[in-house]
């Protein structure tokens, strides 16, 4: 038992217990880090703890560096790893992150709010075999993938019925996409037959008309042979009326060639005259309308003047524009030097946001927020004051940041309490963001005056009040000096820090600031005194990143009035536009009138001179004599044309003579070759007709070859196996021979009556599709392979089934076993102490083994029914008495080397404690427990105590003497001294 006050040091002894045997600073409940466990001051620290053991003792020692934050250790005095210690505490069966083990004082509230299934487990490792919590972790995985299992095999089991429900659904389907099938193979093999037959039809006939055509052409012959002298003398007579014919043809040709020559040379100077007076007479005219050359020129000097002054005009604007140009450029300039400077100011400021959302998340997601969506407001909306502050100098960042609280720095700050509601209403109920809001007082506070003049604080070093180390916009500013009256603190250096006892007396400030301290004053109520208390100043988290908002303001200003500056000069440049473009338009209006009479003129001066160059009377005669030439040749060329026509007159006579015999030979040629051209003619469309079906018998043949090869492939027939018998009516193709169709109609009109009663039954299968079959047989295929999958992980459950049944009578049994022993031993302390108490073991469902709990169930009061013990039903009190049952429930049971609880009766009423140090002492001091460590800081008079006990007082203070000057000999020759006197009294 360990006895010492409060901060004597009792828990670090278990700290030392706990970081010397391998266990982990979280398992103590205070800080984190090992070097915090080292005493102040100290740059190393160790523990060493002996640990019995049969085979001989083993003594850890754990070495701690503070500025390294690591440990080395020993074993025997020897060098070994952290793993290697782990290894040794583990083979002794010590446990101090298990606290039905160890319970550190910071743990004792913690093992109270342990859930069923967190003590179960702590339980199972603390006194259960070491099986037993392996069991459990394999039945909770055993059990996650049993529920894997039956997900999956209730998830193919459904997806396979729902396989052959679809598969039920389409089967009536297919076998009547099979029965359509079947009549179109029979209109196939029609359709195939047809042409045969028809082909047949159309040889027959073809050979009737080739024999009829021999004939013919033999009667043709034998006419021709008669026909020959009487066609050859018919030919020379018709050759020379011929050559007389092109000699007559020729000659009157030549005249009327010559002649029209003669009157289209005469019709061509005829029109030539009267063109050139026509020409003539227009000249003239156009003379006579042009006028006067000399009353243009005034006219052409008056245009030239008008010209003058509109380039004049034109220059005068062209300056115009060009200064307007360069104060473009110039604006251009200067805007480009301000978005520059506006960019380096937010890039400041995007480092302050950047801050922002690494430590407030909320707060700057709702900054984007309002960014977004600031037209939801009536009236002005702050982002966080925060960012609307600008510290002029960020060294006095500190100042700012210390004064205003945190909280204030992240706050929106609103005009209208009305935006501010629903701002806090979106963030908090529908972003569930965490943020804070303000709203600026009713007046303006940003002008307050401070109560004292900063001239008269002067003299104590202070230079400044908080206002004006920053900038911030009117209403944040009205805010800070109504809320937090940075209008009203002063700042002061070193020097104030040094007098700061008269700068509190003479002053009667209430808070200041000196260079690195804050400074608050008050006066007691009871006794007038002043309190003074100062702060050591945190360093600046955010203000550091300075941003000149009033800067960044003046910036966009000026940028604005750079905008509307280009807009005037855009509006006065296009003003100047149409300017140019009116006198351009006025300057073409000027330039073509002068150029229209300056054409004037020069056609004029032209046109006199072209009408001088004609002589119309040399020209008439030298036409006339032309005519007198062309009429003597016309003559001469009649006259021989007259000759010529008696020539032929005779010629025609002979003609008709020869003709007239040749008629009763020609009728009858004519009439043979009628009939002739007739038999040929039919011949000739027999013999197409005749060609056409045959191309149509290759090709059906052909066609018939290639389904006859898918025909035996669907059906698996080999190339050179025999078709069966049951194929030949439905799929048998022509293979060298027409027996194929032999069970078909042999006419056409049969062929095509069955083919129309078959597509009607075929067209009667509407709405069938492929696609149908093919699902059909992937489905019957899917099923299949479902049904085994489905088959396989069946069994694979069953095994799991099997093995965790297994398991869980291995795991469950003994801890049913060990619960009822727990719950006896629980039980029967609280019985000795008139209260009533339960320990079982609780689940919901037996198969959910990861919900598997201890439950403690107590009962102080007989007038009450048990309760769980829980942090929230029992008083403090109550749960350390039933906690410290609890593990002395667990000590009998257990064979753990030692157990540590720490402070576990406070809160404990007299009675109880007292019942419970008993109850602990009888229990921890019988042969076959393990060793027992105590801690308390309070006793009770007149407690039981026993021989096996040892007690350890601690003691500590600024009067101790230190360990150092300890004289070990000394105190025990004056214990001896104590005993001896008390035995002879």
């Amino acid at each position: 038992m360990i006895v010492g006050a409060n901060g004597t040091g009792k828990s670090s002894i278990v700290c030392a217990i706990c970081l010397g045997l391998a266990g982990k600073p979280s398992f103590i409940g205070r800080v984190d880090k090992v070097c915090s466990y080292v005493k102040r001051g100290c740059a190393k620290g160790s523990v060493e703890i002996e640990l019995f053991r049969a085979s001989g003792n083993v003594t850890i020692t754990r070495e701690i560096d503070v500025l390294k934050n690591q440990s080395s250790w020993l074993i025997d005095k020897r060098s070994a790893t952290q793993k290697a210690v782990e290894e040794q505490i583990a083979a002794l069966n010590i446990q101090v992150g298990n606290p039905c083990q160890f319970l550190p004082q910071d743990k004792v509230g913690e093992f109270a709010k342990l859930s069923r299934v967190e003590l179960l487990e702590a339980t199972e490792k603390s006194i259960g075999p070491p099986e037993m919590h392996k069991f459990h972790c394999e039945l909770k995985n055993f059990r996650e993938k049993e529920k894997l299992l039956q997900i999956a095999c209730k998830e193919k089991s459904d997806y396979l019925e729902k396989l052959k429900q679809s598969n039920e659904r389409h089967k009536q389907d297919v076998e009547r996409y099979y029965e359509c099938k079947r009549h179109l193979d029979l209109i196939e093999m029609l359709e195939a037959k047809r042409p045969w037959v028809e082909y047949e039809n159309v040889r027959q006939q073809y050979e009737e008309i080739k024999q009829n055509r021999d004939q013919l052409k033999e009667e043709l012959k034998k006419l021709k042979e008669t026909q020959g002298p009487l066609t050859h003398k018919i030919q020379e007579y018709e050759k020379q009326r011929r050559q007389l014919d092109n000699q007559v043809k020729m000659k009157i040709e030549e005249a009327k060639q010559a002649f029209r020559m003669k009157r289209d040379d005469e019709d061509n100077r005829l029109q030539k005259i009267s063109n050139t007076r026509k020409m003539i007479d227009d000249l003239r005219n156009e003379i006579e309308s042009i006028g006067s050359c000399e009353n243009l020129q005034p006219q052409i000097d008056s245009l030239n003047r008008d010209l003058k002054q509109v380039h004049e005009e034109k220059s005068a604007i062209d300056v115009e524009i060009n200064e307007r140009l360069k104060e473009v450029e110039n604006l251009k300039k200067d805007q480009e030097t301000i978005t520059t400077r506006i960019r380096c100011l937010d890039n400041l400021l995007k480092q302050r946001e950047e801050k922002l959302r690494i430590r407030y998340r909320d707060t700057h997601d709702a900054v984007m927020w309002l960014r977004k969506n600031k037209n939801r407001f009536k009236k002005t909306v702050f982002e966080p004051i925060v960012l609307m502050i600008h510290v002029k100098d960020y060294k006095n960042a500190k100042y700012i940041e210390n004064h205003i609280p945190s909280n204030d720095l992240r706050s929106f700050v609103f005009e209208s309490q009305e935006d501010m509601e629903y701002f806090l209403k979106e963030m908090r109920d529908h972003l569930k963001l965490r943020v804070n809001a303000v709203c600026i007082p009713s007046i303006t506070y940003a002008n307050r005056v401070p109560t004292r003049a900063l001239n008269d604080l002067k003299k104590y070093g202070l230079f400044s009040y908080l206002r004006e180390l920053f900038d911030a916009p009117q209403f944040v500013m009205s805010y800070l000096c109504y809320q937090h009256h940075v209008h009203d603190v002063p700042v002061g250096t070193e020097k104030t820090r040094a007098i700061i006892e008269q700068v509190i007396h003479e002053t009667k400030l209430k808070q200041l600031y000196t260079a690195h301290e804050k400074y608050v004053v008050k006066t007691s109520v009871y006794s007038n005194d002043t309190i003074s208390s100062n702060t050591h100043l945190k360093t600046a988290q955010f203000l550091t990143f300075t941003v000149n908002v009033q800067e960044r303001r003046q910036l966009e200003e000026q940028d604005k009035e750079i905008k509307e500056r280009f807009q005037t000069l855009d509006t006065e440049l296009t003003t100047f536009y149409e300017k140019i473009k009116h006198l351009e338009h006025r300057d073409n209006e000027f330039r073509n009138q002068k150029k229209d009479l300056q054409d004037r003129k020069t056609k004029k001066n032209h046109r006199n001179k072209k009408l001088t160059t004609y002589n119309l009377e040399a020209e008439e005669k030298k036409t006339n004599a032309k005519i007198k030439e062309i009429n003597v040749q016309k003559a001469m060329l009649v006259s021989e044309l007259l000759s010529l026509i008696k020539d032929c007159t005779t010629l025609n006579v002979q003609k008709v003579d020869l003709v007239l015999e040749l008629a009763t030979e020609g009728y009858e040629k004519n009439k043979l070759e009628r009939e002739y051209k007739a038999t040929t003619l039919n011949l000739r469309q027999l013999e197409q007709q005749f060609n056409d079906f045959g191309e149509t018998k290759r090709r059906l043949l052909e066609k018939c070859k290639e389904l006859m090869k898918k025909a035996r492939h669907i059906c698996n027939l080999g190339p050179d196996q025999s078709i069966p018998q049951e194929y030949q009516t439905v799929s048998m193709r022509i293979h060298n021979d027409r027996n194929a169709f032999q069970d078909l109609p042999n006419t056409v009109e049969e062929i095509d009556s069955l083919l129309a009663e078959e597509k009607t039954r075929a067209s009667c299968f509407t709405g069938l599709n492929a696609s149908v079959v093919e699902d059909y047989k992937e489905r019957a295929q899917e099923i299949q392979q479902l049904t085994e999958e489905l088959e396989q992980k069946t069994n694979e459950l069953d095994n799991y089934r099997q093995t965790i049944s297994k398991v869980k009578e291995r795991w469950l049994n003994p801890l049913k076993h060990l619960v009822e022993q727990i719950n006896e031993k629980f039980g029967s302390f609280f019985s000795s102490m008139q209260c009533a108490g339960e320990v079982d073991l609780h689940t919901e469902n037996e198969e959910d083994y990861d919900k598997y709990g201890i439950r403690i169930r107590v009962k102080f009061r007989s007038s009450t029914t048990l309760h769980e013990l829980t942090s929230s039903h029992q008083s403090g009190g109550e749960r350390s008495v039933s906690t410290m049952l609890y593990l002395m429930a667990l000590q009998e049971l257990n064979r753990c080397p030692f157990r540590v609880v720490d402070e576990i009766n406070q809160g404990m009423d007299p009675v109880n404690e007292r019942r419970v140090f008993e109850m602990v002492v009888k229990t921890a001091c019988k042969e076959t427990t393990s060793q027992y460590f105590l801690v308390t800081p309070k006793l009770l008079q007149n407690l039981t105590y026993s021989e096996k006990m040892t007690v350890l007082f601690v003691y500590n203070g600024p009067y101790m003497l230190e360990p150092k000057k300890y004289n070990l000999k000394a105190f025990l020759r004056r214990r001896r001294r104590i005993g001896v006197s008390r035995m002879d009294q």
